[in-house]
């Protein structure tokens, strides 16, 4: 009896053994296909919701959302698979400042590009999906006229015209008389409301007039600013001043922070009476593309917009610039420092911060000379 005994107890335990493999066999089994079809779901979240979608969806980000709450809505609208898995990129990846208000978005959207989207401002007011223009930072006039010819059923022809309408503007200057006021006393400009057409997107419903559309742009561009009015007037500055430096600052800085200390050289230059040497301004005065090569003879061009040759702050804004660009002028970085110089490494993008001229050669030999 005590061999038959001795026998089952190690039959019992060898099932025993068994059991407890099985499970851990089948645990291992589960936990690896748990974590290959997270790894799935997780990498296909990445990937837009569906590439080949040609369909705009609105989307109304409220102002104050998290990114948790935008990808909530994003995922509840289907412009991305999961508004977790958004949630998480965005900060593994440090974007944010995402701004609330109306976006016309894609399910053919990256992930980054959604992103791109959410940090350069919406609608003020609901897009009607069909038709709508968007206003990039940094975009001039002529720039938008041929977005709303490409985007509408007005022309570029009949927008320039409009931008040249002294009946229209003057209408618009009793409406926005702060915002306006210097503008309208300014000489030599080229277009009077370039730098107050606020960059975002805006709806073109089947009703909607063209000079609807701008008051559109306009009144955005006051809702911005007005919070600022009293600070600019502390500074004992214009806002026509403002909007064109910040429309240097725009085109000629990535970063918040290059912005900030940008702003701070272009400021120091005004206090030291120097020319604010932006080729910035030199593309706008000759009319040729950002980026483009420009000649000697453009460098030394007689209009007014020219700040290499010409001192102070030119006529007016040379672009329409974002908010982040006015709010580096109004707080600008490092002036103590007494920086007069600038230039950035073309590959890296780099901006090297100099006091004199001699250090600004020592930057610019070892960049891409970019002289400003």
């Amino acid at each position: 009896m005590d061999n038959q005994d001795g026998n089952a107890d190690k039959r019992n335990q060898s099932q025993g053994h068994s059991i407890i493999k099985w499970v851990v066999t089948i645990l291992a089994v589960v936990v690896v296909a748990t974590g290959f079809v997270f790894y799935h779901y997780f990498s296909d979240a990445l990937e837009p919701l569906n590439p080949d979608s040609k369909q705009q969806i609105q989307i109304n980000v409220p102002e104050g959302s998290s990114t948790r709450q935008i990808g909530s809505i994003l995922q509840e609208k289907k412009v991305v698979k999961s508004g977790a898995i958004f949630d998480y990129y965005v900060k593994s990846h440090n974007l944010t400042d995402f701004k609330a208000g109306y976006y016309v978005l894609k399910p053919s959207m990256s992930l980054n590009k959604i992103a791109t989207n959410l940090q350069k401002g919406g609608s003020a007011t609901p897009v009607l999906l069909g038709k709508y223009v968007l206003i990039k930072e940094g975009e001039t006039i002529d720039e938008v006229g041929k977005s709303i010819g490409k985007s509408s059923d007005f022309s570029q022809s009949q927008f320039i015209a409009l931008m040249k309408d002294k009946s229209f503007i003057n209408s618009l200057y009793k409406k926005y008389p702060e915002l306006l006021g210097s503008a309208m006393k300014a000489s030599n400009v080229r277009y009077r409301l370039e730098g107050y057409l606020y960059p975002a997107t805006y709806s073109l419903g089947k009703k909607t007039t063209l000079k609807a559309v701008v008051e559109q742009m306009v009144a955005k561009e006051n809702a911005i600013l007005e919070p600022y009015y009293s600070k600019i007037k502390k500074e004992k500055m214009s806002v026509q001043e403002i909007l064109s430096l910040a429309a240097l600052v725009e085109r000629e800085g990535n970063t918040t922070s290059d912005r900030e200390k940008i702003a701070g050289v272009f400021l120091n230059r005004i206090d030291a009476k120097m020319p604010l040497q932006s080729d910035v301004s030199v593309y706008y005065a000759v009319k040729k593309a950002f980026g483009s090569d420009l000649t000697k003879t453009d460098l030394k061009s007689d209009s007014p917009y020219n700040l290499r040759a010409k001192k102070g702050y030119g006529p007016g804004p040379v672009n329409n610039p974002s908010k982040d660009s006015v709010l580096a002028v109004l707080h600008p970085k490092a002036r103590d420092k007494n920086y007069l110089y600038f230039v950035a490494n073309l590959k890296t993008g780099k901006v090297y911060f100099s006091a004199t001229y001699d250090e600004h050669l020592a930057n610019a030999s070892s960049q891409d000379p970019s002289n400003k």
